[in-house]
Protein backbone atom coordinates (compact mmCIF):
# COMPACT_ATOMS: atom_id res chain seq x y z
CA UNK A 1 0.00 0.00 0.00
CA UNK A 2 1.16 3.59 -0.85
CA UNK A 3 1.02 6.27 1.95
CA UNK A 4 1.05 10.16 1.31
CA UNK A 5 2.68 12.28 4.21
CA UNK A 6 2.41 15.70 4.64
CA UNK A 7 4.95 17.51 6.32
CA UNK A 8 3.45 20.84 9.15
CA UNK A 9 5.68 23.42 10.20
CA UNK A 10 4.01 27.03 12.00
CA UNK A 11 5.95 29.58 9.66
CA UNK A 12 5.29 32.06 12.10
CA UNK A 13 7.70 30.80 14.86
CA UNK A 14 10.59 29.63 12.11
CA UNK A 15 10.80 33.25 10.52
CA UNK A 16 10.52 34.72 14.08
CA UNK A 17 14.27 33.15 14.26
CA UNK A 18 17.76 33.87 12.71
CA UNK A 19 18.39 32.13 9.61
CA UNK A 20 21.59 30.69 11.14
CA UNK A 21 19.85 29.21 13.99
CA UNK A 22 17.22 27.47 10.90
CA UNK A 23 20.19 26.48 9.28
CA UNK A 24 21.98 24.64 11.60
CA UNK A 25 18.76 22.71 12.93
CA UNK A 26 18.04 21.89 9.28
CA UNK A 27 21.26 20.57 9.55
CA UNK A 28 20.55 18.42 11.85
CA UNK A 29 17.84 16.47 9.59
CA UNK A 30 20.41 15.06 6.85
CA UNK A 31 21.16 12.29 9.52
CA UNK A 32 17.90 11.07 9.65
CA UNK A 33 16.65 11.72 6.14
CA UNK A 34 19.67 8.91 5.38
CA UNK A 35 17.94 7.32 7.96
CA UNK A 36 14.40 7.49 6.30
CA UNK A 37 15.94 6.78 2.54
CA UNK A 38 17.72 3.57 3.74
CA UNK A 39 14.37 2.00 4.70
CA UNK A 40 13.96 1.47 0.71
CA UNK A 41 10.71 2.40 0.75
CA UNK A 42 10.46 6.02 0.00
CA UNK A 43 9.12 6.82 -3.40
CA UNK A 44 9.20 10.72 -3.60
CA UNK A 45 10.18 13.18 -0.61
CA UNK A 46 9.72 16.75 -1.66
CA UNK A 47 10.40 20.34 0.04
CA UNK A 48 8.10 22.69 -0.79
CA UNK A 49 8.33 26.42 -1.12
CA UNK A 50 5.76 29.01 0.63
CA UNK A 51 4.35 30.34 -2.08
CA UNK A 52 1.37 29.19 -3.24
CA UNK A 53 -1.87 29.15 -5.45
CA UNK A 54 -5.32 27.64 -4.87
CA UNK A 55 -7.81 27.04 -7.68
CA UNK A 56 -11.56 26.43 -7.21
CA UNK A 57 -14.53 26.35 -9.81
CA UNK A 58 -16.97 29.03 -9.46
CA UNK A 59 -20.06 29.73 -11.49
CA UNK A 60 -18.18 27.82 -13.96
CA UNK A 61 -15.06 29.76 -14.40
CA UNK A 62 -11.67 28.67 -12.41
CA UNK A 63 -10.66 31.40 -9.87
CA UNK A 64 -7.01 31.72 -8.81
CA UNK A 65 -6.73 32.85 -5.14
CA UNK A 66 -2.90 33.48 -3.22
CA UNK A 67 -2.38 31.01 -0.52
CA UNK A 68 -1.88 29.92 1.97
CA UNK A 69 -4.58 30.80 3.66
CA UNK A 70 -4.35 32.96 6.47
CA UNK A 71 -6.84 31.33 8.44
CA UNK A 72 -4.31 28.37 9.06
CA UNK A 73 -1.29 28.80 11.55
CA UNK A 74 0.66 25.36 10.08
CA UNK A 75 1.95 25.17 6.55
CA UNK A 76 2.71 22.12 4.72
CA UNK A 77 6.98 21.91 4.53
CA UNK A 78 7.32 18.96 2.56
CA UNK A 79 5.17 15.83 1.19
CA UNK A 80 7.10 12.24 0.69
CA UNK A 81 5.39 9.14 -0.49
CA UNK A 82 6.07 5.47 0.35
CA UNK A 83 5.31 2.03 0.22
CA UNK A 84 4.19 -0.07 3.37
CA UNK A 85 2.46 -2.95 4.78
CA UNK A 86 -0.37 -1.33 6.68
CA UNK A 87 -1.16 2.25 8.30
CA UNK A 88 1.11 0.50 11.57
CA UNK A 89 3.74 0.01 9.41
CA UNK A 90 4.04 3.37 7.64
CA UNK A 91 3.77 5.39 11.19
CA UNK A 92 6.94 3.36 12.19
CA UNK A 93 8.65 4.50 8.53
CA UNK A 94 6.91 7.90 9.08
CA UNK A 95 8.63 8.26 12.67
CA UNK A 96 12.12 8.11 10.93
CA UNK A 97 11.67 11.10 9.47
CA UNK A 98 13.50 14.33 10.81
CA UNK A 99 10.18 15.61 11.66
CA UNK A 100 9.54 13.45 14.59
CA UNK A 101 13.40 12.57 15.35
CA UNK A 102 15.13 15.92 15.44
CA UNK A 103 14.07 17.73 19.32
CA UNK A 104 14.10 21.35 18.06
CA UNK A 105 11.16 20.33 15.74
CA UNK A 106 8.94 20.55 18.61
CA UNK A 107 9.25 24.42 18.68
CA UNK A 108 8.10 25.22 15.36
CA UNK A 109 4.72 22.59 15.61
CA UNK A 110 6.46 20.50 13.72
CA UNK A 111 4.01 17.00 12.68
CA UNK A 112 3.48 14.66 9.73
CA UNK A 113 -0.40 13.59 8.22
CA UNK A 114 -0.20 9.68 6.94
CA UNK A 115 -2.32 9.12 4.65
CA UNK A 116 -3.22 5.79 2.80
CA UNK A 117 -3.35 6.90 -1.23
CA UNK A 118 -6.43 5.07 -3.26
CA UNK A 119 -4.08 5.13 -6.57
CA UNK A 120 -1.31 6.66 -7.93
CA UNK A 121 -0.54 6.91 -11.67
CA UNK A 122 2.55 7.66 -13.25
CA UNK A 123 2.49 8.76 -16.70
CA UNK A 124 6.29 8.17 -17.27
Amino acid sequence: MIFLCMGYYNPEKMDARPRAEIEAIMSECQPHIENFYDSGEVLLDAGLETESKSLRRVDGRVIVTDGPFTETKEMIGSIFMFEAENMNEAIKLASLHPTTQVNRGEEFDWRIEVRPVHYLINNK
